[in-house]
């Protein structure tokens, strides 16, 4: 069973949530939007359903709801931010914004992310490139959660990528993809709903497949070699060329490490620098409305160019409310009442 929520009352919720644990109104209106952002265009796994687990890590301090963030502009189109152990929405945003200044100013832009947390759909800051008119791609990295290709035991993270494009008249192209067969928010979401699993999701302790969500343990990767590959590439473009590795010392030691934050990257290229920007959006759009028009295979009933799946969900959401399980209510409910804050009506 699900009900349905009205946008504003959901981002107003988690918004009262972050100040009452210390964020600044300010820090705690990003994150509240990106959660949000997620549940309206059905990346659920990434929504409100996180809110509790991200309670926990700020109580705890694993989370700094009041970071210094630095930002080291350093030469050229490059820069580099330390977040402090914040809120990973909160940098990746300053790392965008960072980005697409310097794209500005030498037409590319890439800021490196050290020391930051979770940052959630990382689609959501691909899209402030497309939305100045660039395309913008972002990648995060983080501790070991997945199976490497040949085996089932946890060696790489379901590091995600995300890549953004903007068209003329039709919205920005967006794919937003994590590097494992499902990312791990799909599994908790399986879990609040009280679903099963396919088998191809993840293994349980004992390497196994398994369709009950409550045993995955590590993620299985996507297409194989090609998911944990491009998982082990984005640690050596985010991770690495921070001087923060998350993969190796864990599989040296054979344990997790304590306190280690996600790393991340915001790049952003000015397009319109190959040739007439307005051509290119143009383009965006006839090559959009050629893949819809392909011949659809048996029982499919709608073909999506990358992003208008979300795109026609965010539409009939922000019409008629976001609808969220009863196991994330329940979750939800504890959380309100341990803050004494209200919890949103359903509509």
């Amino acid at each position: 069973m699900s009900y349905k929520f009205a946008k504003e009352d959901l981002q107003n919720f988690t918004q009262d949530v972050f100040i009452k644990l210390g964020l600044s109104a300010v820090h705690a209106k990003i994150w509240s939007c990106v959660l949000v952002w997620a549940n309206l265009r059905g990346v659920d796994s990434h929504g409100l359903l996180r809110i509790p687990t991200y309670v926990a890590a700020l109580a705890e301090g694993s989370i700094n709801p009041a970071p210094k963030i630095i930002i080291d502009p350093l030469k050229g189109a490059i820069a580099k931010l330390d977040a402090d152990g914040g809120p990973g929405p909160v940098a990746m945003c300053l790392a965008m914004e960072t980005a697409i200044s310097k794209a500005k100013q030498f037409n590319l832009g890439w800021c490196a992310v050290n020391n930051m947390t979770h940052a959630g759909a990382v689609g959501y800051f691909a899209l402030l490139a497309a939305k100045e008119g660039f395309a913008g791609i972002v990648m995060t990295a983080s501790q070991p959660m997945m199976a490497y290709a040949g085996s089932t035991s946890s060696a790489v993270s379901s590091n995600p990528v995300a890549i953004a494009v903007p068209g003329q008249d039709h919205p920005p192209l967006l794919l937003d993809m994590s590097t494992s067969t499902v990312g791990m928010g799909k599994v908790y979401q399986a879990q609040d709903s009280g679903q099963a699993i396919p088998d191809n999701w993840g293994f349980d302790r004992n390497g196994q497949p398994t369709t009950n969500p409550n045993d995955v343990t590590v993620l299985s990767p996507l297409g194989g070699a090609k998911g944990s590959g491009l998982s082990l590439m984005i640690e050596c473009l985010t991770s690495l060329a921070v001087n923060n590795p998350l993969i190796e010392p864990v599989l040296r030691q054979g344990h997790l490490l304590n306190g280690r934050p996600i790393n991340g990257m915001a790049m952003v290229v000015d397009v319109g620098m190959l040739g007439d920007i307005t051509t290119y959006r143009t383009e965006v759009d006839a090559l959009s409305k050629e893949i819809r028009n392909l011949p659809k295979a048996e029982g499919v009933d709608k073909i999506y160019a990358p992003g208008e799946r979300g795109d026609e969900i965010k539409a009939e959401r922000e019409a008629n409310g976001i609808p969220l399980p009863q196991g994330t209510l329940d979750r939800l409910q504890l959380v309100a009442e341990k803050l004494a804050i209200e919890m949103p009506r359903a509509l």
